[in-house]
């Protein structure tokens, strides 16, 4: 009967649709599911605890740089995964982390902590994604969403592309003005840090937001460079589509040398992030983004995995710069890993299509639907960039952020971090509003000049 289905399900895809999950299959979002579709379960050793709704925030101190001083600060390690005994737990790892143990033997260490489900979901969460279960239909050949609400289109995927839509939809805090550094250090560990501002709103919480206007928008997006000094008042704006194959994501930059807005329409698929010292590519930002029409996407399933994790200690202000950017790889000591359940996603380059990358893993976060690790591989099917996405939960605003997003690039023995916070004064705002004109390719230049 799954073959069958299976089958079913490939035939709408074939077709330009999916059905929605049946009424009594959305039920287990309040039984034996998760709002967010992971399991409540434990797992049958206990080692994954059963979700019990979440981390508080009751009594939780937000620091200076806008993220929570660590829940979990009497953990200690249960035990460190190496270069020398990674075998034995190689079946919880992926191919990325176990070609960082060998590459970078007494350097990338994974530091294992007892498991904790920190994430939480808000009631308004909760109702939309009720009402995604049953509503929302991937169309045009699973590159658009019909009948989306809010976040994770998908409680109850069915396959590949539906898992991926979910970590595109997933919730982020609804609108957020965040200020965030990068840095891609050199072999012999010498870094730039490079500062932006970053205002990102669902389509749907922009001030002026009318239903049924914006249908096909999914969230606008702006950041503008302050540091360093060379590039101070560069600025990208990015109207990102729900079918960006009907409507591709809408792009703009303004230069301040340059004193004029452009269209930016190079800024997807393998075009070279900007601020990524060419170690990442524009897809690969928050994990992955953009459209998924060039790959054809396969749901291997679930498994459990060593993940970065509550990752409140990198994330502490407490922490420099100078303490975890390393030559290599980052410092293993601040970071922490627990055994969770990931879901498993496999991209294939379609055939004629162009990419970087011939093939794709991603291992996503059950409770949160987020992409915590990559595996990309080059033109000739050798692994070549692994991300790593060191999460932490802030329970008053309910939403998972991120302390770093490492990409490894095995070829240039080199990696870029970004999402990082350490050292700002204020990391994040989620009083933030704004209206569509604000993000606007004219609002663009005060931005730049300011």
């Amino acid at each position: 009967m799954k073959r069958i289905y299976c089958l079913f399900s490939a035939i709408l895809l074939a077709h330009g649709a999916h059905a929605a999950v049946p009424a009594g299959e959305a039920a287990k979002l309040q039984d034996s599911l998760t709002p967010l579709g992971a399991e409540r379960a434990a797992s049958a050793d206990g080692k994954v605890p059963a979700w019990q709704g979440g981390l508080s925030g009751d009594g939780l101190k937000i620091q200076g740089n806008g993220t929570p001083a660590d829940p979990y600060a009497g953990d200690q390690p249960l035990f460190t995964i190496d270069s020398g005994n990674y075998q034995q737990y190689q079946a919880n790892l992926t191919a990325g982390q176990i070609a960082l143990l060998k590459r970078y033997p007494g350097q990338y260490k994974l530091p294992v902590y007892p498991s904790r489900r920190s994430v939480g979901v808000s009631d308004s969460v909760k109702g939309w994604v009720a009402q995604n279960a049953t509503d929302a239909k991937l169309v045009n050949e699973g590159n658009g969403i019909e009948g989306f609400h809010g976040a994770v289109a998908f409680p109850i995927p069915q396959n590949g592309l539906e898992a991926i839509w979910n970590h595109i939809t997933r919730y982020r805090g609804g609108s957020l003005l965040s200020v965030n550094d990068s840095a891609a250090p050199q072999a012999g560990g010498d870094y730039v840090i490079t500062t932006t501002e970053q205002r990102f709103t669902m389509a749907d919480q922009v001030s002026n937001y009318e239903p049924g206007k914006v249908d096909n928008m999914l969230f606008y997006y702006s950041h503008r460079i302050t540091a360093p000094s060379r590039q101070v008042g560069e600025v990208v704006l990015v109207h990102e589509t729900l079918d960006q194959v009907k409507q591709p994501r809408l792009s703009w930059v303004y230069s301040s040398g340059q004193r004029r807005v452009r269209r930016a329409p190079d800024n997807a698929y393998d075009a070279a992030g900007p601020t990524t010292a060419g170690l990442r590519t524009a897809d690969s930002r928050d994990m992955y983004n953009g459209a998924p029409d060039r790959y054809d996407w396969k749901l291997i399933g679930k498994k459990e995995l060593y993940i970065p994790y509550n990752s409140y200690r990198l994330a502490s202000p407490g922490l420099k710069y100078a303490d975890f950017l390393k030559p290599g790889v980052i410092d293993a000591a601040p970071t922490r890993y627990e055994l969770h359940r990931v879901w498993e996603v496999e991209a294939i380059l379609k055939p004629g299509a162009r990419h970087i990358y011939s093939k794709r893993r991603f291992y996503l976060d059950e409770d949160s639907w987020t992409v915590v690790e990559s595996d990309q591989y080059d033109s000739r099917g050798e692994l070549w960039r692994i991300g790593e996405n060191h999460t932490f939960y802030r329970p008053d605003a309910q939403v998972l952020l991120s302390a770093a997003q490492v990409f490894y690039d095995l070829q240039a023995g080199r990696y870029i971090a970004s999402n990082l916070s350490n050292e700002q004064p204020r990391g994040y705002d989620f009083g933030f509003r704004a209206t569509t004109s604000d993000y606007s390719p004219g609002a663009l230049r005060g931005l730049g000049i300011r």
